[in-house]
């Protein structure tokens, strides 16, 4: 049996030095600890979307309020609701944005099907991780901490891969490639929030500034 089919396939037995480094990175063959990144990745996507659908009520709901006040010509109230407003879709946005980038991750991830691809498919998608997980803090501290971890196990996988299969990495191109991840999930995101989300009215502050229409 070759070298990769070893390392994909089949755990031998571990010496002292591998339980212990097993501690902090989880044990397995390549694909097990591949299969299980994919499902962790999965969950975060359920999770985000549950954030989402509740950004959604909320939004609603204030956005009701923002309509009703400038009706009533309660200008100072209705910017109040108005900044609110724009806060609660800039986390959906957010929100959104990451989901768009995982569901990328998921479809990279399932298409590995060699050692080989491991490390050229899995590095760039550390940086997508890395990328989406900064503004996470204020949807929800669960996924932000969860995609920290699985950032992590992403990167114990491309360094056992890469000692194995010898490959040496083009670093350029990979940020090239997380920030295509990126923007392309952001550019969806974009899309679907002025699809979902209705315009504001046309407020004007106090100080004579003209409030953002939408998002």
């Amino acid at each position: 049996m070759s070298k990769f089919a070893k390392s994909w396939e089949r755990k031998n037995e571990p010496s002292l030095s591998t339980k212990i480094k097993d501690t902090i990175r989880p044990p397995g063959p390549i694909k097990g600890r591949l299969s299980r990144v994919i499902k962790r990745v999965e969950l975060q996507i359920q999770r985000l979307g549950q954030a989402s659908e509740r950004l959604s009520e909320r939004d609603k709901k204030i956005f009701d309020r923002v309509v009703n006040s400038y009706m009533k010509h309660d200008q100072p109230r209705a910017n109040i609701f108005a900044s609110e407003l724009a806060e609660i879709r800039k986390m959906g946005k957010i929100a959104l944005h990451a989901r768009m980038a995982l569901e990328q991750i998921v479809l990279r991830l399932g298409t590995i099907t060699e050692l080989g691809d491991i490390a050229v498919t899995l590095t760039p998608l550390v940086g997508v991780i890395q990328g989406i997980r900064g503004g996470m803090s204020a949807v929800s501290p669960q996924v932000e901490r969860e995609l920290g971890d699985i950032g992590n196990l992403l990167g114990g996988i491309i360094q056992d891969a890469g000692q194995v299969a010898g490959i040496t990495l083009d670093f350029e191109m990979i940020d090239e490639d997380s920030k295509k991840i990126l923007n392309e999930a952001s550019v969806i995101a974009e899309q679907r929030m002025k699809q979902n989300f209705p315009n504001l009215p046309n407020l004007v502050t106090q100080s004579g500034e003209e409030t953002p229409d939408s998002v």
